[in-house]
């Protein structure tokens, strides 16, 4: 109801669960693709796994209550562009869709920050050897990041957004805009949820530490 209203938004569909999200995700194509977690059969978390694994274009925005914080974050591994609380207010939610329907990720620094750091630190969330994990290989393109890069990344990882990085680097907004595209090129990443994912998985951020700058 709230998307229809709404000038420059149509919402080409409506699916009861996770197995008809996916079939419908295929016929319709939409542009963002507004996905529950919990649903009878199969859930949102395997129906963003499945249509993501398809090559869909389509922007996957999670809703979420936080009450399962391993949902949020295996969503945001399956490939989900961003999430937004259950109880967002309308314009919230209509600006979700909007940035993900750009082709952007969204990603609330603070809240980003927060959630992934006290799902990684908790047991039995996620692979016992994910917790502060360093791996003893570096990742894949890893090694050709520069300096400058392994400095925004760092940042970005951390749930900082361009102008925090700007400011905490003394760099312009555009620069930082500028490394993030190489950086996510380099490492082969889709968006900024997937560089949090990574810079967890790889030990560039630690669980429970400060954030940087």
């Amino acid at each position: 109801m709230i998307l229809e209203t709404e000038d420059g938004i149509e919402v080409v569909g409506e699916a009861v669960d996770g197995a008809e999200a996916i079939t419908m995700a295929a016929s319709l194509r939409p542009d963002v693709i507004c996905m529950d977690v919990q649903m009878p059969g199969t859930d949102g978390l395997e129906a963003t796994r499945r249509i993501v694994a398809s090559g869909s274009h389509s922007g996957i925005l999670i809703l979420t209550t936080f009450n399962r914080d391993d949902y949020l974050f295996d969503a945001l591994k399956a490939g989900a562009s961003g999430f937004v609380l259950k109880n967002a207010t309308p314009e919230a939610i209509v600006e979700a869709v909007q940035v993900i329907a750009r082709g952007e990720a969204l990603l609330s620094p603070g809240v980003t920050r927060s959630v992934i750091e006290r799902l990684m630190a908790a047991p039995g969330t996620a692979d016992p050897a994910d917790n502060a994990r360093v791996r003893p290989v570096p990742a894949p393109g890893l090694d050709d990041l520069t300096g400058r890069e392994r400095e925004v990344l760092g940042l970005l990882a951390a749930g900082r957004s361009n102008a925090e990085i700007a400011r905490v680097l003394y760099l312009g907004e555009a620069t930082v805009k500028s490394h993030v595209s190489k950086i996510l090129a380099k490492l082969g990443l889709r968006d900024r949820i997937q560089a949090v994912v990574f810079g967890y998985e790889n030990g560039i951020v630690v669980p429970g530490a400060p954030p940087p700058g």
